[in-house]
């Protein structure tokens, strides 16, 4: 059976955990360190093996010939994801982010773009026998996919009868813009409200979801779009406008949220794999999200479909004023 393509951002967080957070010139001791693989490519391609292993997962990336790009691609190999698409380059570096953890709570970032940013349509080997899906991300962080070339590879695997899919990072700037021009050639287009307002220029409330979605697909989406935000999940397809409300989660469930966004798209492309009906799509991926929250990265609290819908089973979905 052919499988899915996760190809883009490949990304890994270097974390230090400090008491305090240092005023300039002054200095802060270190906790504890510690790193992880993060980006597109690791947290959906990771995801969706643990949410159903026998899909054929395919990584597409390029990294650095380096201790980082070695220790990502182990990982992705550990779950089972097929890392003969990653590209080591000896004259890149891994791309990384250091993350600056206080205890007390509050996080910085500072990110090295490195081999991402040389990242393009040369990287990929657009295999129609090996793929039946193809999903680029993130737009807007990978600088040859902003510059043309994310239209250009969406294009080319269209040509080649690859399913098409999308995701971007949520920045508060007018970028959006670069999008556009892709969507004609987006099967699945899967973002969250921020995103979906910013490109439409709708305000992104849960009332003007029906509205935003069904904007984006007239501006090209081919066959659906996914919005998700904290209240709900919606999909807009040629079958209509399909709403799903969030669990209202007990408190003390959520120990983190960093990884939602890539659990709540990795359910989606598995749904859409398989052929789903829009509501079972929005179910899968709310059920992936919510297991996602147990825990602090993107893929520890991931199950099998079944395992996290049964994690959701109690739970009372929120009540929308719509």
């Amino acid at each position: 059976m052919k499988g899915i393509a996760l190809a883009g951002s490949v990304i890994v967080d270097k974390i230090s955990v400090i008491t305090a957070y240092p005023s300039l010139g002054e200095l802060a001791p270190v906790k504890s360190l510690s790193k992880a693989s993060g980006g597109l490519v690791p947290n959906c391609g990771c995801g969706i093996k643990k949410i159903c292993p026998e899909i054929d997962v395919y990584a597409i990336g390029k990294v650095g010939n380096d201790d980082d790009g070695k220790y990502v691609k182990e990982g992705l190999e550990k779950y089972g994801v097929d890392t003969s698409g990653i590209k080591f380059d000896d004259n890149l570096t891994t791309s990384f982010t250091t993350v600056i953890s206080v205890e007390a709570g509050g996080r910085t970032f500072f990110t090295y773009n490195g081999a991402n940013a040389e990242f393009g349509i040369n990287d990929i080997d657009f295999d129609a026998n090996k793929y039946k899906m193809l999903h680029l991300g993130y737009f807007l962080l990978l600088e040859k996919i902003d510059g043309g070339e994310g239209l250009a590879i969406l294009k080319k695997a269209v040509e080649c009868g690859i399913k098409t899919s999308i995701d971007l990072v949520s920045e508060n700037a007018d970028r959006y813009k670069l999008v556009i021009p892709c969507l004609e050639y987006v099967d699945n287009l899967i973002i969250n409200e921020v995103e979906a307002g910013k490109i439409t220029g709708i305000e992104p409330t849960v009332k003007n979801l029906e509205k935003i979605a069904k904007t984006l697909k007239e501006m090209g989406v081919r066959e659906r779009v996914i919005i998700h935000a904290p209240e709900c999940g919606v999909c807009y397809s040629n079958n209509g406008f399909t709403l799903l409300p969030s669990f209202d989660l007990p408190k003390g469930f959520i120990a983190g949220s960093t990884g939602a966004g890539d659990a709540y798209c990795s359910g989606a492309l598995t749904g859409i794999f398989y052929d789903k009906a829009d509501l079972e799509i929005l179910e899968i991926a709310t059920a992936c999200a919510t297991a996602s929250l147990t825990k602090q990265d993107a893929i520890s609290g991931l199950n099998d479909i079944k395992a996290n819908k049964e994690l959701c089973k109690n739970f009372k979905r929120r009540v929308l004023d719509i």
